[in-house]
């Protein structure tokens, strides 16, 4: 008895993403959504719609994310003009309402960065132990960190 591997030829991306498999109808919900997203946000004031976002569709409910609850205030308030404009669109004629979630983002914080200063003292005192050491690796690494001294001009 012979194991033979079946080999499988390779498919192009197009057939993948718009194919019937998990993948071409997570693809299919993705764009759905983008676009329910700019419709939205093209129809909304651009001081609310900088702060909108679409997160999902289940159960006929589409979820609308924002970044502080005044900004999910204003959208309860215009809600049943929100239905409107997302029935506007093909394939979200099922949308029966909201579901309104607050996400706030943070910026992403970049630490500071430390400059520290080498003094022409040090680096004198860098040189002469790099002068005493027999190790070439390590006196190549004294003088390099010697090198970085801010000299007087």
């Amino acid at each position: 008895m012979s194991i033979k591997a079946k080999r499988f030829r390779a498919q192009p991306m197009t057939r993948l993403l718009e194919g019937h498999g998990e993948l071409g109808s997570l693809m299919r919900m993705a764009r759905l959504i983008d676009r329910a997203q700019q419709h939205l946000r093209d129809n909304l004031p651009a001081e609310v719609a900088a702060h909108l976002h679409v997160g999902g569709f289940r159960d006929g409910r589409l979820t609308l994310i924002t970044d502080r609850a005044a900004w999910l205030t204003r959208l309860r308030y215009e809600q049943s003009r929100l239905l409107e404009l997302v029935h506007e669109l093909p394939g979200f004629e099922a949308v029966s309402g909201f579901t309104f979630k607050v996400r706030p983002v943070r910026p992403v914080k970049v630490p500071l960065r430390q400059v520290r200063h080498l003094t022409a003292g040090a680096a004198d005192e860098l040189s002469s132990c790099a002068e005493d050491v027999s190790d070439p690796r390590l006196k190549a690494a004294l003088q390099r960190l010697a090198a970085h001294a801010e000299r007087e001009t």
